[in-house]
């Protein structure tokens, strides 16, 4: 029947329902074709070229490309140039420097031998030339295009020395112009160099789309108050927004709440919080939400928005981790709210007024609410939305009313605007949308037509587009999900049990407080299903609404398998609908045990063997929020024996008693309560289990936090440093990690050493005084020419690692910058070994034990050093050692090595003295063989020593037991902050940046970054197994351009008051430049703008490195 057709009854005839009839079909429809040509409506870009020679020079020039390649690169370059180059060589021109990390697999090069002159792009040569041919005249002008599906050069005026080679991979990395030409070259007329930058993602919306998004607002807006109009129609006084008694206390929202502000100082985050925040902070000046870290800076979209948008605005304020992080908090507590006055009352009055079921929610929503959602991920604002999702459609069935649906549909769409996770939103819709469909058809006949009816609901739904394309294009945003599908990683439907198994293994996404949650809801869901089926309902709980509910859950779990990424941190969307389902699963057990002890017996049996699956992950939390937190790497024990064998024995016992009471159950009957009270009681004690579960384990993190807070102190936790920022000191780690400045200054003064006038000591005495005591099998190059760090083993699952499943572990090598040893300057001991952490060779002795051939026993006593007068100032005895040295881990527990210890003594006169106090065995965090800074903390140096010297002990034969060391030094530290500052570009690895909320993100925009002058990375273990491959040249990721432009130094550093704790390290940057005297500047980038319809793409695609290439 048509709409003209259905219009029947006085409701219908009525002049004012016809007049919102009209406007709800005018405006619902105008506001949804706004909507739906958002995509296609132009954009304003933000062009960028960059064009050398700059200001007159040829001094090199650095712009490194978010897209690592650009649209095109051309360069018109004199021939006669050639003459200017050094004589067996140089290069003409390039986009990377020639010392930069694989250089030639990734850049262009116009380089000249003593023979040819050859343009070289990604080590494929384009075309070559004699070199005398070239300087002697023969050619004009060399023309170079690289193009997305094309490289040509042209020797002009050369025959045979032009060449285009097709291809679609051969475009070069850029991140600069650099030459060979002496600066003082005066730039010639026909030296041109034009890099197209690849900037299609700076955008903002035309005064045409702005419009459309104004009228679509509008338009919706009206719409909604016809449809409201409509709604009131029936004759039905409307529902209070919120029912009486919604902001009444009770001690279940004291307990929540409670917990969860004491959670947001104390307890643990999430992996991304420092990912998420780098993309808020970069976003203003970029222009757009990229993804800072992986796939070439594309942007979120279509995902992000509005949240990430959110927490930009909150950056601007601070951003210190409790103020970054409180629209979590604002969530959680709405999201008990939700819970507690709608979805509760709305599942029936046995719900809401059962303490037990209630308790069960509760304990449930902050088991999984303080394992997965208390940091910046968007889970739990997803959580939330679905939340008012199914409220709202639940008000929309039980008032037989419109707007509250349209209003659900707003909400969902918007969740699943804020990430992939937000399905379960949708699926909320899904579920109620018989009988919403049902109102439609029967409220449509009443007012005269449906349309009326549906159309401001597409207005509501549409209007989601204004996150995903008010600022990008289609175009733009089909390229980013193309370029992130051809990266990954990237899983099928089919892999959805991965998700499942990285939760079963014992990593920190697959820890005893993620899975406990999560397994109980699959417990309780599990029930809630058999009892509808069994018996068609929950006992006192309302059959739609719980059918709906589990739809939501069911429908969720499905929707995830088409989600991309399989990690574990995407059941953080369970906290708030999987506590309703706790709730249901304490009726549905209550129902079915409240007449027999043997279901209440076996219940508590399942119960304990969930809890032994829970125990058997460590107590695991990421970075810094494990400082000090018990079993944080292993599963809980005590002395030896671990809780999950003894929870799995008790289960085993749980179900040999239930099995005796089945037995006996034909003989004695059930055994009910007579009692109304007695069955409450038996009801109550029968659901319990729930509650007690899932509150023990909230008060099992609370305490582990407070234990780790005990331990630590006045070493750094998450807790010291928010409260840090709450009392106006936001920093965190960055006041806490100290740093040698240089670490040359620190050096200890040899007892035997006579100082220079001006202070200084002979650099020769101190090259006697390491060897000053006994040497034996010691010598100046005793240094294995390798040091490459052991191989980490990665966890399988780890929140942004690159690890595919099915691949078996992940071994992951790599070392601090500048610690792997190699050759270098021969320095004041004749040593050729390459020193670390910026050390001078003209100033540094080494010896070490390393030897080529048949091995033998090696001894080594240093001479004596004078100890720092002020201690306070100097809180570090340090060393920088090689090889395999013995040392106590952090547990205490000895790891074999050779010994190196530290011997303390009083001066006697002379080179002499007496020694003091026991021998000390230096922390040592590894890894090994590389070079790191063993350390002593001066409380354990004896308050009577003024001198100290080393004693190593090489007696194993082994060829790769060795070791080696420097001049031990008393260093002046300054907090990272002090050294850093807040102005100076940083990159952050993503596990990072939530801890240094002071330091800046390197910037880009219109395609074109800044090159950063630290990194600070993880611990070692974090860094090269996740945040180094993640951020890497084959992920799209700034290491890709950093690593080919610049030099990293490693820049010595401590975390105060746990000198034995690897918290990560920092790096130095330093930018590679060619035999010209100044390093590269910063090019000037051109920039214009150009008006881009939806479909408009440039020239080529972004060029996507193959890693296996």
């Amino acid at each position: 029947m048509s709409d003209s057709t259905a219009a029947s009854g006085p409701v219908a005839a009525d002049a004012r329902v016809a007049r919102l009839r009209l406007v709800a079909i005018v405006s619902g429809l105008l506001g949804t074709l706004c909507f739906l040509s958002l995509p296609f409506l132009p954009v304003s870009q933000t062009t960028s070229t960059v064009q050398w020679p700059q200001n007159g020079s040829v001094n090199s020039v650095t712009a490194p490309l978010m897209a690592h390649s650009p649209q095109r690169f051309t360069a018109t370059v004199p021939c006669r140039l050639v003459g200017d180059l050094p004589a067996d060589g140089g290069i003409l021109l390039s986009t990377a420097p020639a010392g930069g990390e694989e250089a030639g697999d990734r850049a262009l090069f116009v380089r000249a031998s003593e023979d040819t002159v050859d343009v070289v792009s990604r080590n494929r040569v384009i075309v070559s030339a004699p070199r005398d041919a070239v300087a002697a005249g023969d050619c004009t002008q060399l023309r170079v295009v690289a193009a997305p599906t094309y490289v040509e050069a042209d020797f002009e005026g050369i025959d045979g020395a032009a060449r285009r080679v097709d291809a679609e991979d051969l475009r070069p990395m850029v991140v600069g112009v650099y030459t060979d030409l002496p600066s003082d070259t005066v730039a010639p007329e026909g030296l041109d160099v034009v890099v197209e930058v690849d900037s299609r993602f700076t955008t903002e919306p035309t005064a045409l789309k702005w419009a459309a998004i104004v009228v679509g607002l509008l338009a919706t807006a009206v719409a909604l108050w016809a449809l409201h109009g409509l709604d009131q129609t029936d004759g039905r006084r409307s529902r209070r927004f919120l029912p009486r008694g919604w902001f009444r206390i009770r001690l279940p929202d004291v307990a929540v709440i409670g917990t969860l502000g004491v959670w947001h100082f104390v307890g643990g985050n999430t992996s991304d919080d420092g990912y998420i925040l780098s993309m808020a902070r970069a976003a203003d000046p970029a222009g757009y939400m990229a993804n800072y870290y992986r796939w070439y800076g594309v942007p979120e979209s279509p995902f992000g928005s509005p949240y990430y948008d959110l927490l930009t605005l909150f950056s601007h304020v601070s951003t210190a981790s409790p103020w970054m992080r409180l629209p979590a908090l604002i969530a959680a507590i709405l999201c008990w709210l939700v819970i507690s006055r709608e979805v509760l009352p709305r599942l029936g009055r046995a719900a809401r007024t059962t303490p037990v079921v209630v308790w069960s929610a509760a304990a449930v929503f902050l088991a999984f609410w303080m394992a997965f959602n208390n940091g910046l991920r968007p889970e739990p604002v997803i959580a939330l939305g679905a939340l008012l999702t199914w409220t709202s459609v639940e008000r929309a069935i039980a008032t037989r009313r419109m707007l509250p649906f349209a209003v659900a549909v707003i909400i969902a769409s918007f969740s699943l605007a804020t990430g992939p996770t937000g399905l379960m939103a949708v699926a909320a819709l899904i579920m109620g949308l018989r009988p919403v469909l049902r109102t439609v058809v029967v409220r449509g006949r009443e007012v005269g037509s449906r349309l009326a009816l549906v159309a401001p609901v597409l207005a509501s739904g549409t209007m989601v587009l204004i996150s995903v394309f008010g600022i990008q294009s289609l175009a733009s945003v089909l390229e980013a999900i193309r370029v992130r599908g051809a990266i990954g990683p990237n899983l099928n439907w089919f892999e959805e049990f991965v998700r499942y198994y990285y939760l079963m293994i014992p990593t920190v996404d697959g820890s005893l407080s993620r899975r406990l949650p999560v397994l109980l809801v699959m417990l309780c869901l599990i029930m809630v299903i058999g009892t509808l089926l069994r018996r068609g309902k929950v006992p006192g709980a309302a059959s739609g609404p719980v059918w709906r509910l589990v739809g939501v859950v069911v429908g969720t779990a499905f929707f995830m398998m088409f989600s991309p990424t399989k990690w574990t941190h995407h059941f953080g969307v369970y906290a708030g609908i999987g506590a309703a389902i706790a709730a249901l699963g304490a009726m549905a057990i209550s129902a079915s045990a409240v007449r027999s002890a043997r279901n209440r017996t076996v219940f508590l049996g399942v119960i304990l063997v969930v809890l032994a699956l829970a125990f058997a992950g460590p107590n695991g939390w990421w970075y810094v929020s494990s400082y000090g937190i018990p079993w944080w790497d292993k599963a809980p024990s005590v002395r030896g024996i671990d809780a999950a064998t003894v929870l799995l024995a008790l289960a085993v016992l749980t179900f040999a008693y239930a099995a005796w009471q089945h037995l006996r159950q034909d003989y004695t009957g059930t055994q009910a309560p007579r009692t109304s009270e007695g069955r409450r009681r038996m009801r109550t004690v029968a659901a319990a289990p729930i509650a007690v579960v899932a509150g023990l384990l909230v008060v099992f993190s609370l305490a582990s936090f407070a234990k780790g807070v005990l331990k630590q102190y006045p070493a750094y936790t998450v807790s010291a440093g928010n409260l840090s920022a709450l009392a106006g000191n936001p920093c965190m780690l960055a006041d806490r990690v100290l740093v040698e400045p240089d670490a040359n200054d620190g050096m200890l003064t040899p007892l035997a050493a006579t100082p220079r006038p001006d202070g200084s000591i002979d650099p020769a005495a101190r090259a006697a005084a390491l060897d000053a005591g006994e040497n034996t099998g010691f010598s100046p190059n005793g240094v294995a020419p390798d040091l490459s760090a052991d191989a980490v083993v990665g966890d399988p699952g780890a929140a942004n690692t690159t690890q595919e499943p099915g691949g078996g572990p992940s071994v992951n090598t790599g070392e601090s910058a500048g610690t792997g040893g190699g050759r270098g300057t021969e320095g004041v001991n004749s040593s050729t070994v390459a020193l670390p952490f910026g050390l001078d060779p003209a100033t540094t002795p080494v010896l070490g034990s390393f030897f080529v051939g048949p091995q033998r026993e090696a001894n080594l006593e240093t001479g004596w050093y004078r100890l720092p007068e002020n201690r306070e100032t100097h809180p570090l005895l340090v060393i920088s050692a090689a090889g395999r040295i013995g040392r106590y881990d952090a547990d205490g527990l000895y790891k074999y090595g050779q010994e190196v210890v530290v011997e303390f003594g009083r001066a006697t006169g002379g080179p002499n003295a007496d020694p003091v106090g026991a021998p000390v065995t230096p922390f040592d965090i590894g890894p090994a063989p590389t070079w790191r800074n063993l350390r002593v903390d001066m409380k354990d140096v004896p308050a009577d020593a003024d001198v100290m010297r080393i004693r190593v002990d090489d007696g194993d034969l082994t060829p790769d037991q060795w070791a080696a060391i420097t001049p031990p030094r008393a260093p002046e530290l300054v907090t990272l902050q002090e050294l850093v500052g807040s102005e100076a570009p940083v990159l952050l690895d993503w596990a990072v940046s939530l801890q240094f909320p002071c330091q800046r993100p390197f910037s880009h925009y219109a395609g074109v970054a800044e090159l950063p002058e630290f990194r600070i990375l993880p611990d070692r273990p974090l860094a090269v197994s996740a945040t180094s491959t993640w951020q890497s040249y084959e992920s799209g990721g700034p290491l890709g351009w950093i690593e080919t432009a610049q030099r990293a130094r490693t820049i010595p550093s401590y975390l105060r008051h746990d000198w034995n704790r690897d918290w990560g390290s920092i790096e130095a940057y330093t930018p590679l430049g060619t035999y010209q005297v100044d390093p590269p500047t910063p090019a000037q980038v051109t920039t214009a703008t150009a008006t881009r319809w939806g479909w408009w793409k440039p020239e080529g695609p972004i060029l996507v490195t193959d890693p296996e290439a």
